[in-house]
């Protein structure tokens, strides 16, 4: 979007019938480097990615472009393939790893988005593309299709990634709060982290599934009438 990035993640790992908290935003921030990296797929795989990845900074790596921190990370996550993928598949698990990286570095015009796939290839995310959901998403999608654009004030892409979400929650035992937030403004290098718990937002659930009650309540019934009509003729 024109103004800047949002980005939402819940917190829920599951493995089997265990489910555990843990954080799937990596965020780094420097003068004139803003990086939030979102990570969807098994736990093992995210972590040491993660890890290679900070390894770099450590020993003093620089990237002034988004897309060169891509490439960077995407190089990480080829390394984990080469290590574990074959032993992974062995044990009937699948290297599944889907990224989103977004922020804006030294020498980048403005904010920037790319999507990474598990074989660590890129695409960058364009105003064609107001938004791109990893994971668990089908319960979701519907709300932003309908009202995100390039043009979306931050305020309201958050207020509607939150409806998204909570229509996947309550559809999925896969996804559930505490959900992290990630904001970023344009040109800000300034990233604004903030975790909801279930109990800041449950009435803003509820709120929604009230209006969404009332809405289909407005919507006209006379357009249903011939298929009933026809329903009783044939009876």
């Amino acid at each position: 979007m024109q103004e800047g990035l949002v980005a939402i993640a819940d917190t829920r790992i599951t493995a089997g019938t265990n489910t555990t908290v843990k954080k799937k935003i990596y965020i780094t921030q420097q003068d004139n480097t803003s990086l939030f990296i979102m990570t969807s797929g098994l736990r093992s795989i995210r972590d040491k990615a993660i890890h290679y990845f900070q390894e770099l900074l450590d020993d003093g790596a620089v990237y002034d472009k988004l897309f060169k921190a891509a490439n960077a990370f995407g190089e990480q996550i080829k390394r984990v393939a080469d290590e574990d993928r074959d032993s992974l598949e062995k044990a009937g698990l699948k290297f599944n790893l889907n990224t989103i990286i977004g922020g804006q570095l030294k020498e980048d015009k403005e904010h920037k988005m790319f999507l990474l796939y598990p074989e660590g290839n890129w695409v960058e995310l364009d105003e064609s593309t107001p938004y791109v959901i990893i994971g668990n998403s089908g319960q979701g999608k519907a709300i932003l299709n309908r009202v995100l654009n390039n043009t979306t004030p931050m305020r309201y892409a958050l207020k509607a990634g939150f409806l998204s979400f909570d229509s996947t929650r309550v559809s999925s035992n896969d996804v559930e709060f505490p959900i992290d937030v990630v904001l970023y403004k344009k040109d800000s290098f300034s990233l604004i982290e903030y975790r909801y718990e279930k109990k800041e937002l449950e009435h803003i659930s509820e709120l929604w599934a009230e209006k969404l009650k009332a809405a289909l309540d407005d919507i006209p019934d006379d357009w249903m009438e011939r298929a009933f009509d026809k329903a009783v003729t044939t009876q």
